[in-house]
């Protein structure tokens, strides 16, 4: 077994078994946390939004769905929509380039952004000036999903990337406080 796939045992391992107290500004709260790497994170926030009673609240810095079959992103889109039928308030924050010419990241985000609000979904795109590179989701005012994964098939199919689910009312609260000021 190599030093990486050992060093993020452990850590989930601690993270999951021990009992943990995360602490931000000097603030103490108790937590548990999940370790999602590469493909487990899609399956388990479609899971989260499926399960989602209340709200939603999303940013990601690239939403970018395509028509290729078995697109993941296109699949957390309709789960989005699907949520917000059903009741659930659903909103979701994007990032929006300053206007380079051949930064194609507003244009896939607008693309995506019509689709969902088509849906009912509400979506935001945070200043130009200022670059949003959060990937956050808070579910139902207590489950955060926080970590590299980006909405593109890329990220959540083939990248190694590493994300974390944390059930806390406490950290989704104040992520929730921070993003409400993008």
């Amino acid at each position: 077994m190599n030093f990486v796939r050992l060093t993020l045992l452990a850590v989930a391992a601690f993270l999951l078994l021990a009992p943990s107290s995360l602490t931000h500004a000097g603030d103490g709260y108790q937590a548990r946390a999940l370790l999602l790497p590469n493909r487990e994170y899609g399956e388990a926030l479609l899971q989260g939004i499926r399960e989602a009673r209340k709200s939603v609240l999303c940013t990601f810095y690239l939403f970018k769905i395509t028509d290729s079959r078995g697109n993941r992103p296109g699949r957390i889109a309709e789960e989005l929509i699907r949520a917000r039928s059903r009741g659930v308030d659903v909103a979701v924050i994007l990032e929006r380039d300053s206007g380079r010419k051949g930064d194609g990241l507003t244009g896939e985000n607008r693309r995506t952004a019509a689709l969902l609000s088509r849906g009912g979904v509400k979506v935001f795109f945070d200043s130009p000036a200022v670059v949003t590179h959060v990937k956050a989701v808070v579910i139902d005012g207590r489950r955060v999903f926080m970590g590299s994964h980006n909405m593109t098939q890329g990220a959540l199919a083939r990248n190694n990337e590493l994300s974390l689910l944390i059930d806390s009312p406490e950290l989704a609260a104040e992520v929730t406080t921070y993003l409400d000021r993008l």
